[in-house]
């Protein structure tokens, strides 16, 4: 499952570390506990649209722009797990149509001991 909290909290960690801003420079900046920051970051806790804004302007990085890299990351994460289902699909088809097929016939070489 693509958790949309964990993808938000990975891009604004990037764009802190991409500035190389602390935890405690934008926590000042953005009038929030550094704990809490921390915690989004992780992708432990949902942040508010407030608190979007406020570390958005903290990063003086526009909204729109945060929201494309999570975007852009929650669209390759699903093409992923798409790609994953679609090789576990193909492999439950290819079992089962080897399970349908005829065990040997008698005369067939099932082993050798060379």
């Amino acid at each position: 499952m693509v958790l949309f909290r964990r993808l938000l909290g990975e891009v604004l960690r990037s764009q802190r570390m991409r500035q190389g801003r602390t935890l405690r420079e934008v926590s000042a900046d953005a009038r929030v506990s550094l704990g809490y920051i921390s915690e989004i970051e992780r992708g432990q806790k949902e942040a508010s649209s407030e608190l979007l804004a406020s570390l958005c302007s903290a990063l003086d990085v526009p909204l729109s722009e945060i929201l494309s890299e999570v975007s852009d990351a929650v669209a390759l994460e699903e093409a992923a797990l798409a790609m994953q289902l679609e090789d576990v699909t193909l492999d439950a088809r290819a079992l089962d149509a080897g399970a349908a097929e005829p065990g040997p016939r008698p005369g067939d070489v099932v082993a050798s001991a060379a």
